[in-house]
């Protein structure tokens, strides 16, 4: 697709593009924004580098593309509840997005977009990799589409998020708070198979980090199916890789992507800002 005000870099066939040409701290003309609304969508996930944001500015670059989340475990800042500060201190492993999922899939209108700005970045490590769902789905067997075609995904942050696993952030004693909440135990469904409500496309919609099961389906009969889509859409042909610099930005559509964060920074300290833009309706 053709940009008049911005450049666009592929990063790889399927997903993936660095953009340029845009300064994030100013407001954005409104054939701007169209310009890099479409590369995200076009692209599933896009980069910009060396920007100054605020946090009052990413908000505002935020409110663009619709409503900022206040998430309902995850504390935000004081000053705006809608951003996380996403910090890992040196010395601590990494345990935030550390494993294949898509942002809040247990919601009942999934987040759409997600916005991530680097402030202190380590030297070397802490590459994100990003999957196209769109890729995978057009990858399957026509059998295996057949298969799929019809069926709801179960989902829920109960595993994700449990207090057993993760007492010390319910606790307030880590980088990362939490707060309990019913939004924890909640079970919410999804067609496995999702519609992107603006470019038409399809998606396998299921991820290890929050799907629990398939609807009318046992754990034990749904599993050998999630594992195959879990182990399938993840593979290299359909991902890209980013290193992180400072005043880097990643923007992601989790209508049809799965991220995962490397953990092998442990003897570095990292600070980064995120916000997370609602869906207006349910998947289909």
């Amino acid at each position: 697709m053709g940009y008049s005000t911005i450049e666009v870099e592929p990063l790889t066939s399927c997903i993936g593009a660095e953009i340029a040409g845009v300064d994030l701290s100013k407001s954005l003309s409104d054939e701007q924004f169209q310009d890099v609304h479409d590369a995200l969508v076009d692209n599933h996930v896009v980069f910009f580098r060396n920007q100054e944001i605020t946090p009052e500015g990413q908000l505002e670059f935020a409110r663009r593309f619709g409503t900022p989340e206040v998430h309902p475990i995850v504390e935000g800042s004081n000053a705006h509840p809608e951003l996380i500060e996403v910090l890992k201190p040196a010395g601590e492993g990494a345990s935030f997005g550390t494993g294949w999922h898509t942002d809040n899939t247990f919601f009942e209108k999934p987040t759409i977009i997600t916005m991530l700005y680097g402030i202190d970045i380590p030297p070397v490590g802490g590459d994100t990799l990003w999957a196209s769902m769109e890729a995978a789905y057009d990858a399957l067997s026509d059998g295996m589409k057949e298969l799929l075609d019809g069926l709801v995904a179960v989902h829920s942050a109960r595993v994700a998020f449990d207090p057993r696993h993760t007492r010390e952030k319910y606790e307030g004693k880590h980088s990362l708070k939490y707060k309990y909440s019913e939004a924890v135990e909640v079970e919410v469904e999804h067609p496995l198979i999702r519609t992107h409500e603006i470019s038409g496309r399809k998606s396998i919609f299921v991820n290890p980090m929050f799907t629990l099961r398939i609807k009318g389906m046992t754990d034990a009969e749904s599993a050998p199916l999630l594992k195959y889509l879990y182990e399938f859409s993840t593979k290299p042909e359909f991902f890209c890789r980013f290193r992180w610099q400072e005043k880097s930005v990643a923007m992601w559509d989790n209508r049809c992507t799965q991220h995962y964060a490397m953990n092998d920074y442990v003897q570095y300290r990292r600070f980064m800002r995120r916000v997370t833009i609602g869906g207006d309706t349910r998947p289909v």
